[in-house]
């Protein structure tokens, strides 16, 4: 469900320490029924189990794969357009003690690069001709009197110039009729399938 971008402003995430030149893009919620304040990981694993691209509907993956091409025949997603080259890594603004929690870790299928991860929320990253974007996941008391809590997604970004908002625009219908939809029945039975995925033992560092 689509959420007012206040939703993720008046929040008190560790990004706003590093994201001020960032605007949001989007915020998204998705439900998660039964998740108690210590879940964040939980729901991690299980998107990590059951969240693959190959998973998605048909037109979602033709969608990307479009993207993907049409990049590779422009040179959008060229090495000199991407993190450490047209733009720095969010990482390098990072203390040690945030940049050591995702030491190791692998992106996975997906061109999102890991930055950091706590106990209530993490951030990855993209960057290439049109957009530096960033992916932040919270964890996010519902107010129900039972404690329960949801995951949100905010989309972060810092467009390239004229040509990289014009790409925005065009590609937000996109995002929000066939992407965000699929993603979140996708994300949302991750959830109720948790119990198939492997658990990570080990804590995450607390804010």
């Amino acid at each position: 469900m689509k959420l007012p971008r206040t939703s993720y402003t008046e929040q008190p995430w560790r990004a706003h320490e590093f994201t001020r030149d960032f605007r949001v893009e989007d915020v998204w919620s998705f439900r998660t029924p039964g998740a108690g304040p210590g879940d964040f990981p939980v729901m991690l694993a299980a998107m990590r189990a059951g969240g693959r691209m190959d998973e998605q509907p048909l037109l979602v993956r033709a969608l990307f794969e479009l993207r993907w091409k049409i990049g590779a025949l422009l040179g959008w997603d060229a090495g000199e357009a991407g993190l450490g080259a047209r733009v720095g890594s969010l990482r390098d603004r990072l203390p040690d003690e945030l940049r050591a929690t995702t030491d190791g870790v692998a992106a996975g299928d997906h061109p999102l690069v890991p930055v950091y991860v706590l106990d209530d929320e993490s951030v990855s990253e993209l960057a290439n001709k049109t957009v530096h974007t960033l992916m932040h996941l919270g964890w996010v008391p519902t107010g129900d009197a039972d404690g329960g809590h949801e995951l949100r997604m905010a989309v972060l970004v810092k467009p390239n110039g004229l040509f990289g908002r014009a790409y925005m625009a065009f590609i937000a219908p996109f995002r929000y009729l066939i992407v965000y939809p699929a993603l979140t029945r996708q994300w949302e039975r991750a959830w109720r399938n948790r119990d198939r995925a492997p658990h990570e033992d080990g804590a995450a560092p607390t804010r």
